[in-house]
Formats: structure tokens, C-alpha cells, sequence
């Protein structure tokens, strides 16, 4: 056993924990959770904790069911909003076959697998993503429109706000948790608002956007409101996005960074700039992929509906932040089309396998975008060979398939489920009858 693991067992006796949540997600990011006694922890440690994985959504068929949930000791918390005896506790697992290999379903293996080519070129991947959410009134009625908490916008400060008290006991609760948080503050919309994550390792990011999902509607249920990520839940309003800056390091040293070159972006940055730009209609079905996603894309809100890249230009896919003097760690990119309803491990997967592509091909990166990109016309953007992103679910399914990088990146059997899952998605949208025809056209038609 190793010292992460005696430190788990230890924590557990020391802090009277009597549950263990075993956390992972099914391949379209629906956090599953089975909860064992202490007593079954160290054999689960060792051989793994067997469950049903056909029951799971994309995970084996029936006649091959048996799977293996492995916990990491290295992601171990208590739950903090379990505040009354006895304790929980949670831990992330990797998701193994009966023989012990790694589960070629397993979002989190997807991502270690795309992890290790990147250290293979010496590279270590880092993600801090700015993740938007809605708090809504209760109750939720399906098939009307969700009453905001607020009428408040970017940055307001409310007196009494209920935005501001929910924020600051969530982040509360996400510290507690080892979870590190930069910024917060109110959004655009009504009752829209942004928690930052500082820096991280991309695993341990994508381990913490499923913490920090869970984390806020637990929150969300004491303060007697409901929380959303749904891309685009309002008409007329800006959508949530999960912008994600990102960066590569060689050993301690910022692999984006070149003093003197221009925005301090060395060719690796400008390389892995290039191949988001080539494969980023490809990787979109994963980094957007509900149907809702594009009415966010595409409604407005400075949400990226172009593959275009520029310095500070908010209108951008890939935006370079200013670049900070003295700092060279703070060299980053940003990348704009992510929502927080993706799942967290398949999308930074797909984000680090085209940029890496981008590095290995040594892609040439086209030229900046200093306009704003949805105040020009169809005519100036293809002059300027800018490419649209995609327009529905569907056109980017579409894209996906024809796809080596995403098929390579993804594997056969989580690319051949992702991909049939969202069509089914997209079959079962096409065939409803909206709001919008209703009342458009049922009056006069």
C-alpha cells in the first residue's frame, strides 16, 4: 500500500468518515457515485470495486458487464456540505476491465491516454477554465421560460444579493475541498454569474469542473434556487460558456513563452494556436455537445461562431490575454468555445490532441483577426478566410465523423457512442414542435 493510500485510510479513521463516495462519469459526463463502508476501502484500493457496467450510459454491452471502479487516493475529500456526523467522503476512481487494463470507456483514462503523448514530446498540459452558471427561481416549470434570481449584469454588485451570498459559500465550500478559486463575480445576464478555478494540471481541472458541477447545486438546494449549466437557457441573453485558458510546460519552464517574439508566443504557441484552428470544427460535437450548445454559439453574447484567433479580441476563438511583464508563466492562450455542460475530460482531451497535432505538424498559423468577427459581413470574413464554426448539432457531428484525430483521440468505442448518441439527440430535436413554430405560425397558418 502507498503512502497516498495509508494518508486515506488514516484521514478516514482520524476524521470518523462512515462513507466513501466513488466518483466517476459516464462518456456524456454524468457524474455516477456508489458509496462504500471504510471497511471495503483497502480491498477496492487494491483490486478495485466491481459493479455493472452495462447498466452505464456508453460503457460495455450486456454481455461483457463486468468492470472495475479503482479509486485514486490523490483525489480524497471530505464532502463539506455533509457538515452533520457521520463524515463523507469522495474520491474520483479510474475504471478498469476484470483482467485490470484501463476501460476503453472511461472519459478520465481518454484524457491520461492524450496526457501521456503530450509527455512523450515533454509537455505538460494546464487548463484554468472560467466557468459560467445560472441561478434560477424555484421551481422549474418544463416548457416555460426560467425566472433569473436577478435582473443584474456584468460585474453589478447587488445590495442583499442572493448571487453574492451563493458565491461566496460556494467558493467556501470549493477551497475546503482543495479546490483553488481566482475570481467571481456576476455575468452578463440576469441571474447569470462566473466562478474562475486557478491553474491546474489538466486531470486534476477536469476532476475539479465535475467537483465544482456538483458543488453548486448542492449549494443551489439550501438556498432554495436552482442552478444550471445549460448552454443558452434564456432568448436574448448572452449564454454560459467555459472559456479555458491553456498552456504547455516543459520541466518548470512555460513552452508558450518566447521573449521578444511577437505577443511573447513562441512557434510551440503558435503551433498549437494553428492546430485548434485546423481541427476546430472537428472537436466541437465534444466541446459543445448538446443541442442547446449552438443557440450559444450562434445567438450573440461575444460567443465564438468563427475559427479565428487574435491579441485581447473577445470576438476571437482563440484569444491571447495580454501578456503580463516579468511573468513568463502568465503566457496562455485562450480558448472561447467550450460550454460547461461538455464533458470535462473528453473536450480538454480533443482541445490537447489538436494542439499538439498543430505542434508535431508544425501547422502554419494563419493571420490574426483584429476586427470584431460578427460585425463583418459574410463577404469580409470569407476574404479574409474565416471559416464558421458549426451551425447545429448536426453539422458538427458531421464533422466529427469524417475526423481521424477525434476517432484516434477518443478511441473506437467512446468516438462510435459519442457520435450516435448526439445523433439520436439531434433526431429527437428535429422531430419536435417548438414554442417558436406555435406561436409563429399555429395563428396564422
Amino acid at each position: 500500500m502507498d503512502r497516498q493510500q495509508e494518508f486515506v485510510l488514516r484521514t478516514i479513521e482520524e476524521r470518523d468518515v462512515r462513507f466513501v463516495r466513488l466518483w466517476f462519469t459516464d462518456v456524456l459526463g454524468t457524474l455516477k457515485s456508489v458509496a462504500v463502508a471504510p471497511t471495503e476501502l483497502e480491498g477496492a484500493f487494491e483490486e478495485g470495486l466491481g459493479f455493472d457496467g452495462s447498466a452505464i450510459q456508453g460503457f460495455v454491452r450486456v454481455t461483457e458487464s463486468d468492470m472495475l471502479a479503482k479509486p485514486d487516493p490523490s483525489t480524497f475529500q471530505i464532502l463539506p456540505w455533509r457538515d452533520d456526523p457521520p463524515g463523507t467522503a469522495r474520491m474520483f476512481c479510474d475504471l478498469l476491465m476484470p483482467d485490470g487494463s484501463p476501460s476503453y470507456a472511461d472519459p478520465r483514462w481518454v484524457l491520461r491516454r492524450t496526457l501521456a503523448r503530450a509527455a512523450d514530446l515533454g509537455f505538460s498540459f494546464y487548463t484554468h477554465p472560467e466557468i459560467e452558471f445560472f441561478l434560477f427561481e424555484n421551481p422549474i416549470t418544463p416548457g416555460q421560460e426560467p425566472t433569473p434570481i436577478d435582473q443584474a449584469g456584468y460585474f453589478d454588485h447587488v445590495a442583499h444579493g442572493t448571487a453574492q451570498d451563493f458565491r461566496r459559500k460556494a467558493i467556501t465550500m470549493l477551497e475546503n475541498m482543495g479546490i483553488s478559486v481566482e475570481f467571481s463575480h456576476h455575468e452578463g445576464a440576469p441571474g447569470q454569474n462566473e466562478i474562475d478555478l486557478r491553474y491546474a494540471d489538466a486531470l486534476s481541472t477536469a476532476d475539479n469542473i465535475m467537483t465544482f458541477r456538483t458543488v453548486i447545486k448542492e449549494v443551489a438546494l439550501t438556498q432554495g434556487v436552482f442552478a444550471s449549466f445549460m448552454p443558452k437557457p434564456l432568448t436574448g441573453y448572452p449564454g454560459s460558456g467555459m472559456h479555458t485558458h491553456l498552456s504547455l510546460f516543459e520541466g518548470d519552464q512555460n513552452a508558450f513563452h518566447e521573449a521578444g517574439a511577437p505577443y511573447q508566443l513562441s512557434k510551440v504557441a503558435r503551433w498549437f494556436i494553428a492546430g485548434l484552428m485546423r481541427h476546430g470544427g472537428e472537436i466541437t460535437a465534444v466541446t459543445n455537445q448538446w443541442v442547446n450548445s449552438y443557440k450559444r454559439l450562434w445567438g450573440g453574447g461575444e460567443a465564438p461562431a468563427y475559427i479565428s484567433w487574435g491579441h485581447n479580441n473577445g470576438s476571437a476563438m482563440v484569444r491571447v490575454p495580454m501578456y503580463k511583464p516579468l511573468k513568463e508563466n502568465s503566457t496562455r492562450i485562450e480558448l472561447r468555445t467550450p460550454d460547461p455542460a461538455c464533458n470535462p475530460y473528453l473536450a480538454y482531451a480533443v482541445i490537447l490532441a489538436a494542439g499538439l497535432k498543430g505542434i508535431e505538424e508544425q501547422y502554419e498559423l494563419p493571420d490574426e483577426t483584429t476586427d470584431d468577427v460578427e460585425s463583418l459581413t459574410e463577404h469580409e470574413r470569407r476574404a479574409l478566410g474565416i471559416e464558421p464554426l458549426p451551425g447545429s448539432l448536426s453539422d458538427a457531428c458531421r464533422l466529427m465523423e469524417e475526423s481521424e484525430l477525434v476517432a484516434e483521440t477518443l478511441g473506437e468505442h467512446v468516438f462510435d457512442f459519442f457520435l450516435r448518441n448526439k445523433r439520436n439527440e439531434w433526431a429527437d430535436y428535429r422531430a419536435r414542435v417548438t414554442p417558436f413554430e406555435l406561436e409563429r405560425h399555429l395563428p396564422v397558418l
